[in-house]
């Protein structure tokens, strides 16, 4: 079994360890009534969407997400979060270093001892969910956990439901799929996002991903009998028509969301290996972008 395989399995076990993080992520990342910035990369740009969402919605003050390689210190911030696996990425730390200095800072991170921890005010090192993998899987998912419990939800179904997810079929035959589309609402939109990254990176795939409304805004135009339109959280219902009328086939489940992407995660590794490709090592792709 390849690592990105092995990685995915290990998930509700470390979404266990995250979620017992949630009052050293309450303080880092759920005061209330802050103005907060969240900043990433990659996998971690979607992650940061999705903790905005959540952390709104949650009721504790206005929060954006910005990628950081486009972050302009133009609005302020009395804390900006970067989250960061390797804690190397160069954008990520430009980023930082141009935060005013009165700014609280800080990074959620895999690796101790990386050059995101002189840029900081407060870590949060979750280090029991690094991967060897370039393709992210647990990390990402295991800051949405912490990040959620920090934000008082309760996950006592997380675990569950993630080894549901695990042993479930998948939704159809890789052979049978050329073109994938996964749709989310609220903070789910960046789950969507980053379903369709893993597809791109692991099985070099078409994939989109949308705001789940606005699919019939143009994008359903290109659905046909070989797109799966895979939908987390609570899509709509209304769209598998539109999908159906697409003659492409819808699919989604009542999972939580978190195991609703380690089913996508585990199709896009089954569709690389129908396409012959090793997820382990994705094509023009590194575990960190280091620019000279």
């Amino acid at each position: 079994m390849n690592d990105t395989s092995l990685e995915i399995a290990s998930q509700p076990d470390v979404w266990s360890r995250g979620v017992g993080l949630a009052d050293e992520g309450r303080a880092a990342i759920g005061a209330r009534g802050e103005r907060m910035l969240v900043l990433g990369c990659g996998t971690s740009w979607f992650v940061a969407q999705s903790i905005a969402e959540l952390r709104e919605a949650a009721g504790l003050g206005e929060t954006d997400a910005v990628c950081a390689s486009e972050f302009v210190p133009r609005r302020r911030y009395d804390r900006v979060v970067a989250v960061t696996r390797s804690g190397t990425s160069t954008e990520v730390l430009e980023a930082l270093r141009a935060v005013p200095a009165d700014t609280h800072r800080v990074a959620i991170t895999a690796v101790a001892g990386e050059p995101v921890d002189d840029l900081v005010d407060t870590r949060v090192l979750l280090d029991f969910a690094d991967e060897r993998s370039v393709v992210q899987t647990r990390f990402p998912t295991t800051v949405l956990a912490l990040a959620r419990a920090a934000f008082g939800e309760d996950l006592a179904h997380l675990t569950a439901d993630g080894e549901a997810a695990l042993a479930a079929p998948l939704p159809a035959d890789p052979a049978d799929i050329e073109h994938l589309v996964f749709l989310g609402t609220g903070w789910t939109v960046g789950l969507a996002h980053e379903a369709a990254l893993k597809v791109r990176e692991a099985a070099q795939a078409w994939s989109e991903s949308y705001p789940a409304r606005d699919y019939r805004h143009g994008p359903v135009a290109v659905a046909g009998p070989r797109s799966l339109v895979w939908s987390f959280g609570a899509v709509p219902e209304s769209l598998d028509k539109a999908v159906r009328d697409a003659g492409a086939r819808p699919y989604r489940d009542s999972r939580d969301p978190l195991a609703q992407l380690v089913l996508a995660q585990r199709f896009a590794v089954a569709l690389a290996a129908h396409r012959g490709l090793d997820p382990d090592h994705p094509r023009l792709l590194t575990r960190s972008v280091v620019l000279a």
